[in-house]
C-alpha cells in the first residue's frame, strides 16, 4: 500500500512548485490547462475584426460630425443674414404702410366731397345688384311647396 500511496504523491503536483506565484497567478495557470488554445485564438482574431471594425466606424462618424459642423457654420451665418434682411423688409414695409395711411388722410382730407360722392355711387351700385339678383333669383327659387293650387 506504501507504493500505491507515493506515486499518487508524485503525479499532483505540490505545493512547493506554486510557492512563487500569487493566488491569481495560480488560479489563471490552472484556467490555462482547461481552455482550448484554437478557442483563445478566434476570439483574440474576432476581437480584432471587431475593433477593426469599431475604429473606421469611429472615423466615420467624426467625419461625419465635422461635415455637419461646417455645414452647421454656414447655414447659421445664412440663416443670420435672412433674418437680417427680413427684419430690414419689415421696416421698410411699416414705413410704407405708414406713409400710404398718411397720404390716405390727406386724401380725405382736401378731396372729402369727392370721395362721399364716389362712396354714394358704389353703394347705390351695390343696392342696385341686390334688387337685380333678388328679383331674378325669386323666379328661380320658386318652391313647389309653396303654391296655391292646394
Amino acid at each position: 500500500m506504501m507504493a500505491d500511496t507515493s506515486s499518487e504523491l508524485d503525479e499532483t503536483p505540490s505545493i512547493e512548485c506554486f510557492q512563487n506565484y500569487t493566488a491569481p497567478e495560480v488560479f489563471i495557470q490552472g484556467i490555462a490547462g482547461i481552455v482550448n488554445q484554437e478557442d483563445v485564438e478566434s476570439m483574440i482574431i474576432a476581437q480584432k475584426e471587431m475593433l477593426q471594425r469599431f475604429e473606421k466606424t469611429n472615423e466615420m462618424l467624426t467625419n461625419c460630425n465635422l461635415l455637419s459642423t461646417s455645414h452647421l457654420k454656414t447655414t447659421s451665418q445664412e440663416l443670420k443674414k435672412h433674418t437680417q434682411m427680413l427684419a430690414e423688409l419689415r421696416k421698410d414695409l411699416d414705413s410704407t404702410f405708414k406713409r400710404i395711411a398718411a397720404i390716405k388722410s390727406k386724401i380725405k382730407v382736401q378731396y372729402s366731397d369727392v370721395q362721399k360722392s364716389i362712396l354714394e355711387e358704389k353703394q347705390k351700385e351695390l343696392e342696385q345688384k341686390t334688387v337685380d339678383s333678388s328679383s331674378s333669383g325669386s323666379a328661380s327659387t320658386a318652391s313647389p311647396y309653396n303654391s296655391d293650387t292646394n
